[in-house]
């Protein structure tokens, strides 16, 4: 069935955008719980599974697991999707990403300093699912996108950038993610990391709330004054009025921004890179392919020109140049 995208009246805000449907994420086994989904590189779906019974008894999906526990990932394309099961998933609040070889990078959020022994909270899995090799990327990481090279990009948010879990105090290192947004390159070593706020015009990162790995650069918004940012051979960006976007897609000059504080939650604002700063030319509500609002656990992630919608087993997508034309 094909969806319009034609703008549509709205009794709760004056026009909404549909995404559109793109495929469903189908579980490996029956009674499969899905723990996290992102899109790689490539625009595909990349989702990380558990078995409901590893969860705690009456927790839902974004509880804790059981340590070590099996899981299995999958990769989605509309037409097929590939299996891969995981000798144990050995983080909490994972993200997943695929990486050259069919290997695949599974990071935990949360990563406690320890004298002399950090926690390792990146696991890079192997094409079989075994793990190939254990990193410490610190805490209080909100986002993670790999390159189809395998370089990855970790965001931070303001745990990770001001220190929690022993990290930062008087006899533990600053934190990892103290500059707010690290490219780890593909053997995973550190290879670059944001500027200072006295190096960038732009200022520091308190916190990065979106975040856009594309084929030529990265992009990011982030507080305090949320800047949109270009991170290529340098650092460019542009004055930012929009606040609280948790997601961004850019096209050429044309960029969309998802998200906001309170009732903004679903807000989609789109404009034009000019004259040093996002110059908005419309206002719009993201919803589902069906006109449903978006649930409180839909993830939406920006992936070079398009906005993935990730719905229950739901994915859609929507592209810049699409939204309000």
């Amino acid at each position: 069935m094909a969806w319009s995208n034609a703008p549509v009246t709205s009794k709760r805000s004056s026009t909404t955008v549909r995404a559109r449907h793109h495929a469903h994420l189908t579980a490996p086994r029956p009674g499969d719980v899905l723990k996290s989904v992102s899109a790689g590189p490539s625009g595909e779906a990349v989702a990380l599974w558990v078995a409901a019974g590893d969860l705690p008894e009456g927790a839902g999906p974004a509880s804790r697991v059981k340590p070590s526990v099996p899981a299995h990932v999958t990769v989605h394309q509309p037409d097929q999707v590939l299996t891969v099961r995981l000798a144990g998933l050995k983080v909490d609040f994972p993200s997943v990403q695929p990486l050259p070889g069919g290997r695949f990078l599974v990071v935990g959020a949360r990563c406690r300093w320890r004298k002399n022994d950090p926690e390792r909270n990146a696991f890079v899995y192997d094409a079989t699912g075994a793990v190939e090799a254990a990193h410490t990327f610190g805490d209080g990481i909100e986002h993670v996108q790999a390159t189809r090279d395998g370089e990855v990009w970790v965001a931070y948010f303001d745990e990770g950038v001001y220190g929690n879990f022993g990290w930062g105090e008087a006899d533990s290192p600053a934190p990892v993610g103290s500059c707010g947004l690290i490219r780890f390159s593909a053997d995973l070593t550190r290879q670059w990391r944001y500027p200072s706020h006295w190096e960038d015009e732009w200022g520091a990162i308190s916190d990065c709330y979106a975040l856009n790995v594309g084929d030529s650069a990265a992009w990011a918004c982030y507080y305090t004054d949320f800047p949109v940012v270009r991170i290529d051979d340098a650092v460019s960006g542009w004055h930012n009025e929009v606040r609280g976007a948790k997601a961004l897609a850019v096209a050429g000059d044309r960029i969309a921004l998802y998200g906001g504080y309170g009732p903004d939650r679903h807000r989609l604002v789109v404009g034009v890179l000019a004259n040093g700063r996002v110059e908005v030319t419309g206002k719009f509500r993201l919803v589902l392919p069906d006109g449903r609002s978006l649930p409180r656990t839909a993830e939406v992630v920006g992936r070079g020109s398009d906005l993935h919608v990730f719905a229950g087993d739901e994915w859609s997508r929507l592209g810049v140049e699409d939204i309000g034309r």
